[in-house]
């Protein structure tokens, strides 16, 4: 099958860009996926979309050589099997909060002996390439998200689990849980406490031989992540970039033209 190139790319030791699609279109993906990225994620926890959108999505990055991921709902095994059938090479999950909990994940990622995932690659047998069923346990990426008290309490066992490949870490959820709400939700955290954080979990990462992925806000807030060792970044992601830019047009369109106005109202030209 077609080897996933994040796995070789890691291995060569170059941190990789993830791109984020929210908005259930494959015209939009498409778009997305011709612009670079190493991989992108389809958001199927937050994002104004369905299995239905997954598939089509998937199609129309296909050509893109990008690699392409899901972030699921949550820990359900239909859902993950489902994703990886359309043609997923990775799956984040969100809320994963024990070691238990992160077995049962990476379980639901694997053909036996390694696992319980059902056989049935309906999509990916074709986009994949041959010898999909004796490759994938070796190319498909199980990313744990770390984004509660629990989680951070119980980060080293997570960490461990056989055959966990990565921690992805959203900062919102995490800012929200260890602070108790003391602080707002978002990305780009600046604040001491959580910094050290982070690079928590890059250190715990590094100590068990897995990768460490961080969604942000920014590209300088990603690269810093880079700095402190973490191998995947996520800058931003579809709905942003189009609320930004569309942002960005309207208020130079207001800026450049509210002086011409006022000159005109006074009898300027």
């Amino acid at each position: 099958m077609i080897p996933n190139k994040l796995k070789g790319l890691w291995a060569a030791g170059k941190p990789t860009i993830n791109g984020w699609c929210s908005i259930g279109n494959p015209f939009t993906a498409e778009i997305m996926a011709a612009q670079g990225f190493d991989s992108i994620t389809i958001d199927m926890q937050h994002g104004a979309l369905d299995y239905s959108n997954l598939l089509p999505m998937f199609q129309a990055m296909r050509a893109s050589g990008a690699v392409l991921m899901a972030r699921v709902p949550w820990l359900e095994p239909g859902i993950i099997m489902k994703a990886l059938d359309a043609g997923a090479y990775g799956i984040i999950c969100p809320m994963v909060n024990s070691a238990e909990e992160s077995a049962r994940f990476v379980s639901y990622l694997r053909y036996p002996p390694l696992g319980q995932r059902s056989f049935g690659p309906t999509r990916v047998s074709f986009a994949a390439g041959p010898n999909y069923a004796t490759e994938a346990n070796d190319n498909m990426l199980a990313f744990a998200m770390i984004e509660t008290a629990e989680g951070m309490a119980n980060l080293d066992a997570i960490a461990a689990t056989p055959g966990l490949d990565g921690i992805y870490v959203g900062p919102a959820d995490l800012t929200l849980s260890l602070t108790q709400g003391r602080l707002a939700p978002g990305f780009d955290r600046e604040e001491p406490e959580m910094i050290a954080a982070l690079q928590t979990i890059v250190a715990t990462c590094k100590k068990h031989g897995i990768r460490a992925a961080l969604h942000c806000g920014t590209p300088d807030y990603a690269a810093r992540a880079i700095g402190w060792g973490f191998d995947m970044t996520t800058v931003g992601g579809d709905s942003r970039f189009l609320a930004a830019a569309a942002a960005a047009a309207v208020t130079g369109f207001r800026k450049l033209t509210d002086g011409a106005t006022a000159k005109t109202e006074k009898g300027g030209y």
